[in-house]
């Protein structure tokens, strides 16, 4: 495990990559409003150096991630392109067509089934696979409840496609469960579960396909830089994707966090929980 070491600002390391993956929740916005300075950061860097590409595990496609984004304050030249886990969620759901699919979600999530030939049931002995967007209870579901439900699951052998791999995520200063929280409690009954998003293969492979294509060339991961606040996601799939990581402390674990001098000591015993390691930390993105 490499330490960590403290970045006063993007611009120090700026000249070292020629493009970001960068989340947003957390980072570049808190579902309330945006971080602006994040955001100009960002901005800088498209601006001078080269392509920023979103890469989220919202599991909606992308044009609903940037709906949001006016309303919070997001400006819309921060960034290149978005990659949502709907998108590579959807690719799942492709293969695996007509299903029928079980549903786990809200009813605002339906957007990722949109357009695709697949069929639906709540029947376990009809289903041939479960997609799970989120909890159907909106801000307030404990995945705890799902637990009866999700051991009959996974008892029929159904495997579980899980379009938002975060255990939980920050909207202003509450913590929410999500979709991930149901798939460790699947895996907990021996249920299998497929993850179109961080920290997984899929959704980076697209991102990369996105950056050649806005770039004109292949970016390596060596001169990549991924930005997130969640060490079993963001920092676990760049570590997989051979990408320095730059740890932003005041996303979900800003709670946790110390002040001042302690921060790096916070920064490194939180990423240790996880088993990854990042090349930077930041309480928040800057130039």
């Amino acid at each position: 495990m490499t330490s960590v070491s403290l970045l006063p600002g993007l611009s120090r390391v700026a000249g070292d990559y020629d493009a970001i993956l960068c989340d947003v929740w957390g980072v570049i916005h808190n579902g309330r409003e945006s971080f602006a300075g994040a955001c100009a950061a960002l901005k800088q860097f498209r601006d001078t150096r080269g392509p920023v590409v979103l890469i989220t595990n919202a599991p909606v496609p992308k044009d609903r991630v940037t709906r949001l984004f006016p309303k919070l304050g997001v400006p819309m030249d921060c960034f290149d392109d978005v990659v949502a886990s709907g998108d590579a969620t959807r690719n799942e759901l492709k293969r695996v067509a007509p299903g029928p699919v079980y549903r786990i979600g809200l009813d605002e999530d339906f957007g990722v089934y949109a357009g695709l030939p697949v069929q639906f049931s709540d029947d376990p002995d009809v289903a041939k696979v479960i997609c799970c967007t989120s909890l159907r209870e909106y801000p307030d579901g404990a995945p705890e409840l799902y637990r009866e439900e999700l051991k009959r699951l996974a008892g029929r052998g159904l495997t579980m496609i899980c379009a938002n791999p975060d255990v939980v995520f920050r909207q202003g200063d509450k913590l929410i469960w999500s979709a991930g929280s149901l798939a460790e409690i699947y895996l907990q009954e021996g249920g299998q579960v497929i993850s179109p998003g961080k920290p997984d293969e899929p959704i980076y492979r697209l991102a990369f396909e996105r950056v050649a294509e806005l770039a004109g060339k292949t970016v390596s991961p060596g001169r990549t830089l991924a930005i997130g606040d969640g060490p079993p996601t963001d920092v676990l799939g760049a570590n997989r994707q051979g990408i320095d990581a730059l740890f932003i402390g005041g996303g979900i674990h800003g709670h946790t966090m110390g002040a001042g001098n302690a921060f790096l000591a916070s920064a490194e015993k939180v990423l240790a929980a996880d088993g990854v390691s990042a090349k930077w930390a930041m309480q928040e993105l800057s130039w």
